[in-house]
């Protein structure tokens, strides 16, 4: 499957889920014996942990489909850049979404922490660090409601960019064998959004 045949499938997978017709297929023993031989998902999602976001269902994806990597305010750290590399090593899924959602709790303690000064336990301190660099061309003037949707669009494509500064990610896009694309799911309707690149 290529990148744009996986992206098309997530984004009627959405569709149906929005409409609420998703498919959300029953466990079969014979799918389960072929998935414990192998697993080739055609895309891998980076999600917020976040647990009204669950990537599976909100793509009407089976068993085996989708590689997911879920952690709060879909940071970047060592151990999700690892599990990015033997996604994309390993697995060969063509494509990597980074997927944001409106009022990411994350995204929202990080604005606290910058424009109020907010203080958080040490290690929900040191999330929202890597947080932080996505909010420095956010316009924090704009009224709350849109400057929450600009810090999470921009925490996404801030994730997207230290993906794409990658040795492997670079290759593997110069030899056309993946595409990245950022997305915010809406919590109140279920539609995933794509960013334009």
């Amino acid at each position: 499957m290529t990148a744009d045949q996986a992206l098309a499938r997530l984004i009627e997978g959405n569709d149906r889920f929005v409409r609420g017709e998703a498919r959300f297929p029953t466990v079969q023993k014979e799918i389960l014996a072929d998935l414990a031989k192998a697993q080739h998902p055609y895309a891998t999602i980076l999600g917020c942990s976040d647990s009204r976001v669950p990537p599976e269902l909100v793509f009407d994806a089976g068993f085996g489909e989708l590689f997911i990597i879920r952690v709060a305010g879909n940071v970047i750290s060592a151990e999700i850049m690892g599990t990015l590399q033997y996604a994309g090593m390993h697995l060969q899924t063509p494509l990597f979404v980074v997927l944001g959602h409106r009022g990411c709790g994350a995204v929202g303690a990080a604005l606290e922490s910058k424009m109020r000064g907010a203080s958080f336990p040490q290690r929900i301190q040191l999330l929202l660090e890597n947080i932080h660099p996505s909010l420095d061309h956010v316009d924090l003037t704009l009224p709350p409601e849109q400057l929450f949707d600009a810090a999470v669009e921009a925490n996404v494509r801030w994730s997207m960019r230290q993906v794409l500064e990658t040795p492997e990610a670079k290759q593997r896009n110069r030899e056309g064998k993946m595409k990245l694309f950022g997305a915010v799911y809406d919590l109140q309707t279920g539609l995933v959004r794509f960013l334009p690149a």
